[in-house]
């Protein structure tokens, strides 16, 4: 998409700043501390999103001061300044009582200018806010100064590189073309020093008295199964804000465009307008079962062809009689096994444990494993990482054992199922570190 870039006077300081779409509404999109104007349009998620949101608003994106095509005063700017800018860039584009969308960091500064200017904002979206980044009396859920720190060190030490973005989107940091376009991105916003300057202001900012002040219709959107921002962050914005909505979204990745960011732009855009576009049938956020026969080599050769082809049709019969009586899909048998899928975490295992128990009355026994992501509908299949992850995740399983991912877990906490802590394990082919779970019996 061609947008064109303009500028904004605020002082003596030029503001990056673009409008996409003539919606009936104003959107001013306030970003976290890294951005790129005209970069961002190059990665073909977030420029879906930027496009979804410029499909119902007259949308206005600016680069924040000191970072991408916005000009730097060589010291981090202040709240203060910030606030002017933003001004700057509402006088330049025309734009009256916008709607303000934040992500991260970003939301302490639409917060305050929510709270200091509300004659000038219609309406406030917040994503993963945190009203504070660094731990105090009443906020010990936050990062401890130390942490903070070393996690500073660690992102300038990799600055420009594919690791830093991995921390913030786990599941698409197999994408090496994702990987070197966010390499990029980070190193065309700023370089590391700047970076570091940044880090060290955001660990000092406290907006928390501020909350309350906000008069205008407010959503928080998180995704609590993020492991980088803890859901605590967003439930006291939502807490301290007056009649605040607070919406939890499904997804593990603190980066709003990884994940299904289509239910987002739903609730974004039902939020701002009172209607919504129905989510895309192309990709769905699905909880998946793999199940696999104990020993299927060795069964067959005892029970030979005939035999061990009939046995598999009952077991086949079995899967989806239980299947479907939780509201799943069967999916596709793996020959000595199946892949099902399931609109509710919780009753993809109730299926789950339906099957291991009933195929034991057919000399079988079954090991199966679970997670909950995005799935590629691919005519009657299924794929993307979230079906890698399952497979790697049911590897992990012992004989007559249901095992689940930690995005599982923490979708049916409060549920009557007891599960036990099988610890951290590396899943081939995915990065990093993931917990997992075996379901008691």
């Amino acid at each position: 998409m061609e947008v064109e870039t303009r500028y904004a006077l605020s002082g003596d300081v030029h503001i990056a700043y673009q409008v996409v779409g003539e919606g009936p509404i104003d959107l001013v999109f306030v970003p976290a501390w890294i951005s790129h104007l005209e970069a961002l349009w190059e990665e073909p998620r977030v420029a879906a999103f930027m496009s979804g949101l410029a499909s119902f608003a007259r949308l206005i994106l600016f680069d924040r001061r000191g970072s991408g095509l916005s000009d730097g005063s060589g010291a981090i700017a202040t709240l203060d300044e910030q606030l002017d800018d933003v001004r700057a860039v509402l006088a330049a584009t025309g734009a009256e009582r916008p709607a303000l969308l934040a992500i991260m960091e970003g939301c302490a500064i639409a917060t305050l200018f929510a709270a200091t200017y509300p004659s000038l904002v219609r309406a406030l979206v917040l994503y993963a806010p945190m009203a504070r980044a660094v731990r105090a009396p009443g906020y010990e859920w936050a990062s401890t100064a130390e942490r903070w720190t070393e996690r500073t060190r660690a992102i300038v030490a990799r600055w420009g590189q594919p690791q830093v973005f991995a921390w913030f989107a786990p599941t698409v940091a197999c994408d090496q073309g994702l990987q070197r376009w966010m390499a990029r991105y980070q190193r065309l916003s700023m370089g590391p020093s700047t970076a570091a300057a940044h880090r060290e202001v955001i660990g000092e900012t406290d907006v928390r008295r501020v909350l309350p002040s906000v008069q205008c219709p407010t959503l928080i959107l998180h995704r609590p199964a993020s492991r980088m921002i803890n859901e605590r962050h967003a439930r006291y914005v939502a807490e301290h804000v007056p009649g605040a909505r607070y919406v939890r979204l499904p997804g593990e990745d603190a980066w709003l465009f990884a994940g299904p960011c289509e239910i987002a732009m739903g609730e974004i855009q039902e939020f701002l307008t009172g209607t919504r576009h129905p989510v895309p049938a192309d990709r769905v956020l699905a909880t998946i079962l793999f199940t696999d026969i104990v020993g299927s080599t060795d069964l067959a050769a005892r029970h030979g062809d005939a035999s061990w082809q009939a046995l598999l049709e009952r077991h086949d019969r079995v899967v989806r009689e239980h299947v479907l009586r939780q509201r799943g899909r069967v999916v596709k048998s793996t020959g000595d096994g199946a892949l099902a899928i399931f609109d509710g975490p919780s009753r993809a295992i109730f299926s789950a444990i339906a099957i291991r128990d009933s195929v034991r009355d057919l000399g079988l026994d079954i090991r199966a494993g679970l997670h909950t992501g995005e799935c590629e509908l691919r005519g009657d299949d299924i794929g993307g990482l979230s079906v890698h992850i399952g497979a790697r995740v049911s590897a992990l399983a012992d004989p007559g054992q249901v095992i689940i991912s930690g995005t599982v877990r923490d979708l049916v906490v409060g549920s009557p199922i007891a599960l036990a802590d099988r610890g951290e394990h590396e899943l081939r082919g995915v990065p990093g570190l993931w917990r997992i779970y075996a379901v008691r019996a």
